[in-house]
């Protein structure tokens, strides 16, 4: 165990302009006229303050699900709160605490590095542990809400400290209600519950032919494959700028799976609960012949149809435009349509 959140002893906010062209995944061009550094909790009610004279704020953490324009509307803040810690445990289950500026990969590895079982499926997946819930992050069979045990969050509207359990926070599958309401609440801490008696999770076709994988996987073991199948198949944001998988799986009526199927005997979808079917959004995107291909700055990735891929100078409305003709074309063909997952942060050009 280490020890509880230690928020330092940074000076009082003073905004100042910043270039966050490296401080988001996609590397997109981007700057703020008014940026902070959020790096002590007791900083959040004049955080509030400074956020209603700056007309809003976007709390920035590790910049991996953003899509930014050139001169970002309203505040920054970036996310600066450090600590992991184990809250309790009984022979249940351990509720471990992460303040919401740590890495979100970083806090699983934690975890499994002390044989805590639970998060090892999440393993790799960018930002930061505050954001996690914003999205309900989620891979290989395991999301935030199969794990979350609370998270506690400045209610900038109300000016108060808030606990909130899941059904507050509202999960679906990558949303939630900080997505709904941009701009209300600043997380600044998350809880998980993990399991004492671990089981794993393999219910992903990647999972189970993995050989790391055969007999009697560890939590190591889950762990270690789940980041060779990620690296096999994302590029490096450091290398190649990205925003992971850039549109959701979508979700059909069961009705609505059988008949596109009957015309596309090639389509990947997974049963979902009540009934419906979630069908693979890179399988639709690449069979409309996407994959590798190139508008301008940005692309498709080239191994996986899911990602839209910065080659370097691009901007917002770059990676909008190839969106919305990937969009166009999978609806023209499947009758289905794609949502993004990044969130569109608007501009000032915008107003």
């Amino acid at each position: 165990m280490v020890a509880a959140p230690d928020y330092g002893a940074a000076p009082a906010l003073v905004p100042g302009a910043c270039d966050l062209s490296t401080l988001n995944t996609f590397a997109l061009e981007s700057v703020a006229p008014a940026c902070v550094m959020l790096s002590r909790a007791q900083d959040l009610p004049r955080l509030a303050d400074l956020a209603r004279r700056y007309d809003g704020l976007l709390v920035l953490g590790g910049g991996s699900n953003l899509v930014l324009p050139p001169t970002v509307r309203g505040l920054v803040a970036r996310m600066g709160l450090r600590g992991v810690r184990l809250l309790e445990e009984d022979e249940q289950s351990r509720i471990v605490e992460a303040a919401a500026g740590e890495s979100w990969h970083e806090f699983v590895t934690h975890c499994v590095e002390r044989g805590w079982g639970g998060l090892e499926n999440l393993a790799l997946i960018p930002g930061t542990v505050g954001a996690a819930p914003v999205q309900n992050i989620g891979a290989y069979g395991v999301e935030l809400c199969d794990r979350f045990a609370g998270l506690r969050a400045y209610d900038l509207r109300e000016g108060r400290w808030v606990d909130m359990d899941a059904a507050r926070c509202a999960f679906a599958y990558r949303d939630s209600v900080f997505k709904r309401e941009p701009g209300r609440w600043v997380i600044a801490s998350v809880r998980v519950r993990l399991p004492r008696r671990w089981r794993p999770v393999m219910d992903y076709p990647d999972l189970q032919r993995h050989p790391r994988l055969g007999g009697a996987p560890t939590v190591r073991d889950i762990f270690d494959a789940v980041c060779e199948i990620r690296r096999a198949k994302l590029p490096d944001p450091a290398v190649l700028g990205n925003a992971g998988s850039f549109f959701k799986n979508p979700v059909v009526p069961a009705d609505r799976y059988e008949a596109l199927r009957a015309r596309f005997p090639g389509l990947v979808g997974y049963p979902q609960a009540p009934g419906g079917y979630k069908l693979a959004a890179g399988w639709l995107i690449d069979q409309c012949g996407w994959k590798g291909r190139r508008m301008g700055p940005v692309g498709v990735h080239e191994r996986q149809a899911l990602v839209l891929v910065n080659h370097g100078g691009a901007r917002a409305a770059d990676v909008l435009a190839l969106a919305e003709a990937i969009r166009r074309d999978v609806d023209s063909r499947y009758g289905v349509t794609l949502e993004a997952e990044p969130v569109v942060v608007p501009g000032i050009e915008d107003r």
